[in-house]
Formats: C-alpha cells, sequence, structure tokens
C-alpha cells in the first residue's frame, strides 16, 4: 500500500482493513495552540507566515508533537492561486481575507491569466518538500486547493460575505462571464494540487466553502461542475491519478450522489450531515470524511468521548471512514480537549 509508517488515512481512503479509524483535523495547525500564535507573532503576519517555508513547516508540524495524528496538512491557504493573480491579497486579524483589486467586469476577467507555478506559487511546494521531508514517512501529507467556486466567490466579492450579491449577480447576469472565470481557476486548482504531489504530498483535498450557499441547479453547474474537471484532470495523469482527493462542500450533504460521482475517493461531512444517511448515499463508491460539530471541543472531556463515540456509531461497522471535524476548529479551543478527542477516536474505533 505505502511505505508510510502510518498508512491508516491512506488504507481508510482506499475502504481497506484499518487497526482503528484515523483522525486529523481542518485546520489543525491554528490559532488554539499556543506555539502557533507564538510562530505567527514571530512571522509578523498571516501572509509571511504562509509565505516563509521554513515557518510554515515549522507550524504545520506542531500539532503532530502534541497529538497522535494520522496525518499532516500543509499550512497554507486556500486564496494563494488568485493573490498568485496579483489581486492585492491582505488577510489582516478580526478581518478576515480582502483583495484590493476584486474582479468586477468581463474585461478584469479576461485580463487574469493562469498563475506560473513554481514563480508565482513556489513558496508553497519549498514547504511541502520541507514537510515531506521532515516528515520522513511517519505520516501522510495532504495538499490542498480551494474549488474553484469559493475562488471565485472571494475574487468578485473582495472579502468574506453574508449575502453573496456580486457573485450571484454575475452568476445569473452573465453567466458565461463566470464559466470564464471558472475555467481559468479549474486549470488553476489542478495545476497548483498536482506540483504539491510532485513535491511530496500523498492526498489531495478540495475546499469548498462556499458551494452550499447555491441553489441545487446552480451548485451542479457553478461548483460541482469545475471540482469535476479538477478530479479528471488529476486522474488522467500518471503522476497523479493513484493519490486519493477528497472532496468537501460545506452544507454539501444533499449532493453527495452527484459528488460521489465526480471521481473523487472520499466525501467531507459537515456536522449537519448524518454519515449514516451519507453512507447509505454513496455505497461502497467513495470513503467519507467527519464529522463531530467543533463546538463539541468546548465542553468537558466525557461529552467529548461520548460525542466521538456517536460519529463513530453513526459511520457503523466497516472499511471508509476518516475521523475528523465537521468544519475547522476554531481559536478558543483548549488543546487538551484536541487530545482527547484524538485518543478516544483510536480506542474506541480499536479493531481486534
Amino acid at each position: 500500500m505505502s511505505k508510510l509508517r502510518n498508512d491508516r488515512l491512506l488504507r481508510a481512503l482506499r475502504r481497506k482493513p484499518v487497526d482503528c479509524t484515523p483522525v486529523w483535523i481542518m485546520r489543525q495547525a491554528g490559532r488554539y495552540l499556543p506555539e502557533y500564535r507564538e510562530t505567527r507573532k514571530q512571522a509578523g503576519d498571516f501572509l509571511t507566515l504562509c509565505k516563509t517555508p521554513e515557518l510554515a513547516c515549522e507550524v504545520t508540524l506542531q500539532p503532530l508533537r502534541r497529538f497522535d495524528l494520522d496525518a499532516a496538512i500543509v499550512f497554507s491557504d486556500i486564496l494563494t492561486i488568485p493573490d498568485a493573480m496579483g489581486l492585492g491579497l491582505s488577510v489582516n486579524e478580526g478581518e478576515g481575507p480582502r483583495f484590493e483589486r476584486a474582479i468586477d467586469s468581463k474585461t478584469a476577467i479576461d485580463a487574469l491569466r493562469v498563475p506560473e507555478l513554481e514563480d508565482d506559487l513556489g513558496y508553497v511546494f519549498d514547504a511541502v518538500r520541507m514537510i515531506h521531508h521532515v516528515l520522513d514517512g511517519s505520516v501522510p501529507l495532504i495538499g490542498f486547493a480551494g474549488s474553484p467556486w469559493t475562488l471565485a466567490t472571494y475574487m468578485v466579492e473582495g472579502q468574506s460575505t453574508r449575502d453573496f450579491a456580486r457573485i450571484k449577480a454575475l452568476m445569473f447576469e452573465q453567466p458565461q462571464a463566470l464559466h470564464a472565470l471558472l475555467d481559468i481557476l479549474t486549470e488553476s486548482v489542478s495545476g497548483y494540487l498536482a506540483a504539491q504531489v510532485k513535491a511530496g504530498a500523498d492526498v489531495l483535498m478540495i475546499f469548498d466553502t462556499w458551494g452550499g450557499v447555491l441553489s441545487h441547479t446552480e451548485y451542479r453547474e457553478f461548483s460541482l461542475s469545475a471540482m469535476r474537471r479538477s478530479v479528471e484532470a488529476l486522474k488522467s495523469d500518471e503522476m497523479t491519478r493513484h493519490i486519493p482527493v477528497i472532496l468537501f462542500t460545506k452544507g454539501g450533504g444533499q449532493w453527495f450522489k452527484e459528488m460521489a460521482d465526480s471521481g473523487c475517493d472520499a466525501l467531507g461531512c459537515d456536522w449537519t450531515t448524518s454519515l449514516a444517511i451519507a453512507r447509505d448515499t454513496v455505497g461502497k463508491r467513495v470513503a467519507l470524511q467527519g464529522n463531530l460539530d467543533p463546538a463539541v471541543l468546548y465542553a468537558s472531556p466525557d461529552v467529548i468521548e461520548r460525542a466521538v463515540e456517536s460519529v463513530l456509531d453513526d459511520f457503523g461497522a466497516g472499511d471508509g471512514h476518516v475521523f475528523n471535524l465537521g468544519h475547522g476548529i476554531t481559536p478558543g479551543v483548549n488543546p487538551d480537549h484536541v487530545r482527547v478527542m484524538v485518543d478516544a477516536v483510536h480506542q474506541k474505533s480499536a479493531r481486534s
């Protein structure tokens, strides 16, 4: 299967038997860890932290020193691609991401170009290479990208939003313009993910943070279609075809059947989706990842342990489950509670 000393994640994603359910955490390197906060302070700002390979490597490894996790995920950001397109990204504490030059016209879309991978995004691949070297086969390394729809949302809105007015106006009034933007982003995402594999990533994940704000018809046309094309590109490339690909649409449980048809290897489930229902929907076509409510980690250890058991019971017996939160861990969580969760997953899922 693999030369990795701990290959639980790869085995689970391929729906093979494991000795216990593997676990990793979305945003497992983050502000809930005091050592992360210290490293970010050393960097000076978030983007410098992302763009300095040595620091990105350090914060990637920090949670693995504390917890018995079954994977590392490269420390980066989903907005690296639009940043490389020259839109003037800034990320300020408490404000979230902002683009100085939001996409506001078909002319602006036509002016965009697919980034030169090594020239514009080489710092990400340098970090992946460094992390891969330091991990030395201990656990798999996950590479990732934002979905084309999610990237387009930030690029058109210019910042985080609650109503998605600009991107939806473009979608309904100028669908061909939006498709042109998604085409550029799909090519960019596909190449970016493949380059992470070349640098040492063992697993890939596409984060579709905002797919869930779309209606059923628009989700299939503007979000899923682009992700499917990225998966197809990866699966048709000799270098990446063997790499497991996880798709995660927040709020996307109603589309699991269509998502499973994409050719991906696993689907991420947020905490609003029953794993039992998801499993019944997708059968044995894909593995499932999730889906503890992140807020449970604010509770006491015994509550956390019961909640872990509930998620494991919801999935049920059999292969193909990766334990995770239903979305990213939040900054105020006590790291000791994360350890309780991780250890409970392994202990309560242990197979004879």
